[in-house]
């Protein structure tokens, strides 16, 4: 079957793509912005793409349209597929009657840590001899591949994301994926384009909840008042717990949050030592464990595994050290995550080191401004602070920068003109400092561009000059 994805370079339809592929089947996508890492990751597994959404790709002669959650009515493919009367599905019903059936699905679900936790336990899995498929919305380097499916394996881990599926069916993605083991990592307002409200968000998780069967597993931090409200509608399943007063604990033993110990009711399990700085790492794992342990896997071996976990690409991944400055690239765009990715790099590189935060508020949430007065605070760990985003122009926000962040004072700079931030950036930039650059899109090519300019001569002079 020759199946066409549109919007092929979500990372959740990017992933399908693989999937279905592995499944058997032709496979096509179109987008546009297409950009890597998932494009890369499309065009090495000689996966066609094509560039925008032009009605004549009608003529590729596909048997099935996959519609991803970014297509709307009006474009012109989706109307020519309507207009033709030719079939259609969304990517996580496809994936729902196609790939997981037979299968022990566990879903990671939650504001933040999706695609960490996913990737902890998908490898987990790898490290323990027991392979499993997975589709994560990001690249780990540990397992190479954002998705991998065969059918002769038994485990499926998911990413499972609260999103709508598609413009023709408004339920969260994760209501079609059936979890056996469900992990609810947090909950906090965010989606603010199709949520009217944390309520709205918290009966799409009980719509989660009542998926799950009674011989599952449901695994929440004991701490979460979201949750609590969740479960409290009804659960019929065993619920395991995590974090400070759970099940699953972590006790501290060092001041980078480089090293823990690993507590299952107060038993230590083994100490973990890894590369990834951050508390809430620390719960990201311990949820991994938990739903690793639930599938049979010893928990000893879990924490091998994550020892040997080099983390996900765009997760606080450092893109290069040039002239002594540090570039990294994070995907953080919600105040909650830009606050715990500063965190856990403050505890990394200690007290002295300058922090320069670069943050493009690119997420529908982030442009309608509804949490925007939480980011002063969000950013106090940071030395400076670039937010790219005007109140008017190509790059308008809908509330105003210079005022929502004026408590950060002579520490801020804004302006919509991606040049004028490369050279500040570099004017500002000395060795020992750490460029910490979040955005959940592509940045228009920040990272590289800056890369190369601190590269430069020309830098080099005004670094020293700084």
């Amino acid at each position: 079957m020759h199946i066409h994805l549109l919007g092929i370079c979500g990372t959740f339809m990017g992933g399908l793509a693989l999937l279905a592929r592995s499944a058997g089947h032709r496979v096509t996508g179109c987008d546009t912005g297409i950009y890597p890492p998932m494009s890369t990751q499309l065009q090495d597994q000689g996966i066609g793409m094509i560039e925008g959404y032009g009605a004549d790709q009608i003529a590729l002669g596909a048997d099935l349209y996959v519609i991803g959650n970014v297509i709307r009515r009006g474009n012109p493919l989706m109307e020519a597929i309507l207009d033709r009367g030719l079939p259609y599905i969304s990517g996580p019903q496809w994936l729902a009657e196609h790939i997981l059936p037979g299968q022990h699905v566990l879903a990671v679900a939650g504001t933040h840590g999706k695609t960490t936790t996913s990737a902890m336990l998908a490898w987990i899995f790898e490290c323990a001899g027991r392979p499993a498929n997975f589709l994560i919305g990001g690249i780990a380097p540990d397992l190479g591949l954002s998705a991998r499916f065969d059918p002769a394996r038994r485990h499926f881990v998911i990413e499972a994301d609260e999103y709508d599926t598609a413009f023709f069916d408004k339920r969260s993605k994760f209501v079609h994926y059936r979890p056996r083991t469900a992990i609810l990592n947090n909950l906090e307002f965010d989606h603010a384009d199709i949520f009217p409200d944390l309520a709205a968000i918290e009966t799409q998780f009980h719509h989660l909840v009542r998926t799950v069967p009674a011989q599952g597993l449901i695994i929440r931090p004991a701490q979460c008042m979201a949750l609590d409200r969740v479960l409290a509608r009804g659960c019929w399943t065993p619920v395991d717990t995590f974090g400070p007063g759970g099940h699953w604990q972590v006790r501290a033993i060092d001041a980078q949050g480089l090293g823990c110990e690993i507590l299952h009711h107060d038993v230590v399990q083994g100490e973990l030592h890894w590369g990834l700085s951050g508390v809430h790492n620390q719960s990201n794992a311990l949820a991994a464990l938990a739903a690793a342990h639930h599938a049979g896997i010893a928990v000893d071996a879990g924490i091998r595994a994550l020892n040997a976990f080099k983390g996900v690409r765009r997760r606080l991944e450092l893109r290069a050290t040039v002239r002594g400055v540090a570039v990294y690239d994070d995907f953080a765009h919600h105040p909650a995550a830009i606050a715990t990715t500063l965190d856990g790099l403050r505890r990394r590189v200690g007290p002295q080191a300058r922090i320069l935060a670069v943050f493009e508020p690119r997420s529908n949430t982030m442009k309608l401004g509804t949490m925007a007065a939480q980011l002063p605070a969000a950013l106090k760990q940071a030395d400076q602070v670039f937010c790219f985003g005007e109140a008017q122009g190509p790059h308008a926000l809908g509330w105003v920068p210079q005022q929502v962040l004026a408590p950060l004072a002579d520490r801020l700079w804004c302006g919509g003109d991606l040049q004028a931030l490369v050279d500040t950036l570099a004017q500002r930039a000395r060795p020992g400092d750490h460029v910490l650059i979040m955005s959940n899109g592509s940045f228009g090519g920040l990272h590289d561009t800056l890369i190369e300019r601190l590269a430069s001569s020309q830098c080099t002079a005004a670094s020293s000059r700084a």
